[in-house]
């Protein structure tokens, strides 16, 4: 569809850093594995970290428009980043670590005017056994596309993260403040559009993301020296 292969889009980012969390980490795998336990002790840090500090992802306002809005979504194969030492899959090899852990939006839109989307992304960062300072710049992208089709244009972000002495976790927002979806006509409505969010990820860690390997941060537990398994 040419019409909308011509569409553009702009975006801005700001980073807001919420707190830090002291945790070690170990590396843990499966997409829908984990056992009853470990969801227990997530559900309590959950529960503690909302006590403290409220809930980290507050939904931004609505918004009126004439139709729905663009799907906003993290890429599973991005969704977490992992910088390991010498490429050894081990938590003991862990310099640092990231992952989306929410995003929400909202849009705005009416007649034949463009589309404009916010929207705002909760990050978990991670520094490991084997980093080389108390900062790190995280890179992510945000993307648009024609709904599971073609790239319209995509945009990366540099994210500066600082660990405190002590800390090894910390959580950041983005707020993405203007998105924009140029539109034919009145008939074209948010549904012929996706937007994604992802971290810069080589194809190595993509491929490793796609296994379902991933990086779980347990407070208080020893970094244990094992190969992530899928």
């Amino acid at each position: 569809m040419p019409r909308i292969r011509s569409l553009l889009f702009t975006a801005c980012a700001s980073l807001s850093l919420l707190y830090a969390l002291p945790t070690h980490a170990q590396m843990g795998g499966g997409r829908g594995g984990g056992g009853g336990q470990e969801q227990d002790q997530d559900d309590a840090k959950r529960r503690k970290r909302e006590q403290e500090f409220g809930n980290l992802n507050t939904p931004l306002p609505q918004l009126k428009n004439a139709g729905p809005c663009p799907y906003v979504k993290v890429l599973y194969d991005a969704a977490r980043y992992i910088d390991f030492k010498d490429n050894v899959q081990g938590s003991a090899a862990v310099r640092y670590s990231g992952e989306i852990q929410n995003i929400s939006s909202v849009c705005a839109y009416k007649s034949d005017q463009p589309i404009t989307v916010q929207a705002r992304v909760l990050f978990e960062l991670g520094r490991g056994p084997q980093a080389e300072g108390r900062s790190r710049t995280y890179r992510y992208w945000v993307a648009v596309t024609d709904r599971n089709h073609a790239v319209l244009e995509k945009t990366t972000f540099d994210l500066p993260v600082s660990f405190p002495a002590g800390q090894d976790r910390v959580y950041a927002t983005e707020n993405i403040s203007r998105i924009v979806i140029p539109r034919k006509d009145a008939n074209v409505s948010g549904a012929n559009f996706e937007i994604l969010v992802g971290f810069e990820v080589t194809p190595e860690l993509a491929a490793f993301n796609r296994d379902g390997k991933r990086f779980r941060p347990n407070a208080g537990q020893t970094p244990q020296a094992s190969t992530a398994q899928p």
